[in-house]
């Protein structure tokens, strides 16, 4: 793709540029958003995104474009799935409304930083191991499975590791404004707005092992990698109060990522194959034979799901309130009410 050092450099200014400008511009200053004001940020920070898969493709090519569209698209619908487990973390430490901007804001901060993490190390080990699309494939295999069949089973905010944070650190009761730490008797004590963050930040690791290895699954690019988690998180702030009632009616969300998952890391395999080396499997030859899935017929696999996912969830909760209420209805007209 040939990115130049200097492309980096203006790149991650602009990224970091831009989560400088959202905090004094939004978060520095305690507020609930109104659905107007996150909507309008929600709909700048989607059309930038989509305006830099375009320049990509213009400038760049095409093929290079669609792997951005879909990675992006990908990232997106993880860091949506990564909202709705923030969303239980806010609602288990009753997080107070006006002080969710701050603890979103940091969580996203310290979920970009992970991924440039693994970006990094994933690069390298693409870049020296081929052998790597095997446990990379595998990996998502697994991510899959655990996505459909164990979403949802456990609540991050009293879970082993949060229990553990609060056995070695002193942790006051209530919420002192959106301070981490307060003063009592003598004595210096966490607020739990800092375990809300600690929470957040282990989530966050889980979903960079979830996300980056999904994404390399798209393109071998470390640009459009850092660039398309870049913008997935660009605007999570916003979309995090623009649709925290919808979260809750995605109930298919967890399977349809599953699916994207699963279907990333079959590709994976198959390119693992199709560029063996390994000495026990076709005696270290390519396996030529096996097809490479095209990036175009990953990209309308990807927005399917994502779309069908969605459909389905929003039908389902449709249904589910609709019958609630004819039972409701029953249940006043039966004999005796």
């Amino acid at each position: 793709m040939g990115v130049t050092p200097l492309i980096w450099i203006i790149t991650i200014a602009i990224t970091i540029a831009f989560f400088v400008f959202e905090f004094f511009a939004h978060v520095r200053k305690p507020h609930e958003p109104t659905v107007g004001e996150s909507a309008r940020w929600s709909a700048f920070y989607i059309g930038l995104a989509l305006l830099f898969g375009v320049g990509i493709g213009v400038f760049s090519g095409w093929t290079f474009g669609g792997e951005y569209f879909a990675g992006y698209l990908t990232e997106k619908a993880l860091s949506i799935d990564n909202l709705f487990v923030f969303l239980i973390i806010m609602t288990g430490f009753a997080v107070p409304k006006k002080y969710q901007q701050k603890v979103l804001m940091i969580g996203i901060v310290i979920a970009l930083i992970m991924r440039g993490a693994f970006i990094a190390v994933g690069a390298a080990l693409i870049e020296n191991f081929s052998w790597i699309f095997y446990i990379f494939g595998a990996l998502l295999l697994f991510l899959a499975y655990r996505q459909a069949f164990a979403h949802g089973e456990s609540d991050p905010a009293n879970g082993k590791f949060m229990r553990f944070v609060r056995r070695i650190l002193p942790v006051s009761e209530e919420y002192n404004a959106d301070k981490l730490t307060v003063h009592k008797d003598g004595k210096r004590f966490v607020t739990p707005m800092l375990l809300v963050i600690v929470a957040i930040g282990f989530i966050d690791l889980v979903f960079a092992i979830d996300s980056i290895p999904a994404i390399y699954g798209l393109t071998n690019e470390a640009y459009i990698v850092f660039t398309a988690n870049a913008f997935a998180l660009m605007g999570l702030r916003q979309l995090y109060f623009l649709i925290g009632g919808l979260l809750e009616r995605l109930v298919y969300l967890s399977q349809g990522l599953a699916v994207i998952l699963a279907f990333i890391g079959v590709k994976l395999v198959f390119h693992a194959l199709h560029v063996n080396e390994l000495p026990f499997i076709n005696g270290g030859e390519p396996l030529l034979w096996v097809p490479e899935i095209p990036i175009w017929l990953s990209l309308l696999f990807i927005a399917a799901t994502v779309a069908v996912a969605t459909v389905a969830s929003l039908a389902k909760t449709r249904r589910d309130a609709e019958k609630k209420r004819l039972e409701g209805e029953k249940a006043v007209d039966a004999p005796g009410h």
